[in-house]
């Protein structure tokens, strides 16, 4: 039967790593991969994860598996990080998953037990996955617009004319914040008509929260997933806690699912329970279980908001740096978008036969629509690329 497989397509990003370390030039900057990294290049342990790692070491004493959904505190904790006060805890059914791609994998699965004939809307552009699993679990998509190449913001009257369209039943997919790969947000005026849109339409929210505190902070970058969680009768939340706990490759995802009636809640809690048993059965639980610890542990929390904070603030400094730069270079404001971008990725809306010319000519390695991880950067390489984006023409 193995015979009857056909080659996959490449990973395009995977793809783009392999190019990048056979490139020899000393000047080259990986500006692919969608991890975090410091000054240095390295992608640390944040240090109320060791911490807590440690304690963790010395105080366990099994191995068990935990719940089908994982561990009550650990939904407990995350509910309480995203959603603050803003929804009754007895509304909210939730499950731990593998990473927040096993939490959107879930909320695929559980769409379609729900609304078979359901379209997902999804921003264009989106982050990959997100077609590529919706078409894999075998629902209907629709893209509606979102980024505009032009200004470098979004595109909200084409955004809002096209969700028009979704129907009951459908599910709009919404980034929480720090969208991917455009690094555009929209704003809370902006969040508050997706509302009234969704509110008209009868379609059902889908929010996916990968990168909260990256962007303006903790809180901010909940707002918007707070008030559509508050204001809408059912919305499916998926959070990651890859990017802001560094907890990339311990896999620690989860997904929430808000029921208008509280008398709804148990049953959706056993359908995610069932869904999760047919996929992998028991989560993993030393992710979640750090993440737990830290968010409960006063004085752990606190180091890791402070850490968290340093991250942020400097990803926007190298983005007004970047933006500084081109502006001086270029003799305009063209490349202002940069610094009014959030979280890690930006996309300067060129072609990719410009990004070739970037990758060829200077060693500057990004995705082929151009997106580009601005934690790639440092203070000396934002030169490098701002000159570079200036020689190629772009």
């Amino acid at each position: 039967m193995l015979t009857n497989l056909t080659a996959q397509p490449a990973d395009k990003i995977l793809e783009l790593v392999g190019m990048y370390r056979a490139d020899p030039r000393d000047t080259k900057i990986d500006l692919g991969v969608g991890v975090y990294k410091d000054a240095s290049g390295n992608t640390p342990v944040m240090r109320a994860v060791k911490i807590a790692e440690k304690q963790l070491w010395e105080r366990e004493t099994t191995k068990s598996y935990t719940g089908l959904a994982g561990d009550p505190a650990f939904h407990d904790a995350m509910i309480d990080l995203v959603l603050g006060t803003s929804v009754a805890r007895d509304r909210i059914a939730a499950a731990a998953t593998p990473g927040g791609t096993g939490a959107i994998r879930q909320a695929m699965e559980l769409i379609k037990m729900m609304s078979p004939d359901a379209t997902i809307w999804l921003s264009n552009p989106t982050w990959p996955n997100h077609p590529s699993i919706v078409k894999y679990v075998g629902l209907s998509m629709r893209e509606y617009r979102y980024f505009d190449a032009e200004t470098g913001g979004v595109d909200f009257a084409g955004m809002a004319e096209d969700l028009a369209n979704a129907k009951p039943g459908d599910v709009v997919l919404l980034h929480g914040c720090c969208h991917n790969p455009t690094g555009a947000n929209l704003t809370l005026p902006e969040w508050a008509g997706v509302i009234s849109v969704l509110q008209e339409t009868g379609a059902t929210p889908m929010i996916d929260i990968a990168y909260q505190g990256f962007g303006d902070g903790l809180e901010d970058d909940a707002a918007g997933v707070r008030m559509v969680a508050s204001e809408m009768p059912e919305c499916l939340i998926a959070a990651s806690c890859s990017k802001n706990f560094g907890v990339y490759r311990e896999r620690t995802g989860i997904l929430m699912a808000i029921s208008e009636d509280p008398k709804n809640t148990a049953v959706t809690q056993g359908n995610l329970a069932f869904l999760n048993r047919q996929n992998f059965s028991f989560p993993p639980d030393h992710g979640a279980r750090l993440v737990t610890m830290i968010l409960t542990d006063p004085e752990l929390r606190a180091d890791w908001q402070a850490e968290l904070e340093e991250v942020r603030l400097n990803m926007l400094s190298l983005r007004k740096q970047l933006a500084l730069e081109l502006q001086t270079l270029a003799n305009s404001d063209r490349f202002g978008f940069l610094a009014q971008h959030r979280g890690m990725f930006s996309r300067l809306g060129t072609s990719p036969e410009m990004v070739a010319k970037l990758r060829d000519q200077h060693g500057i390695y990004m995705v082929s629509d151009s997106r580009m991880n601005i934690a790639g950067l440092n203070e000396e390489s934002v030169s490098i690329l701002a000159k570079a984006i200036i020689d190629v023409g772009i």
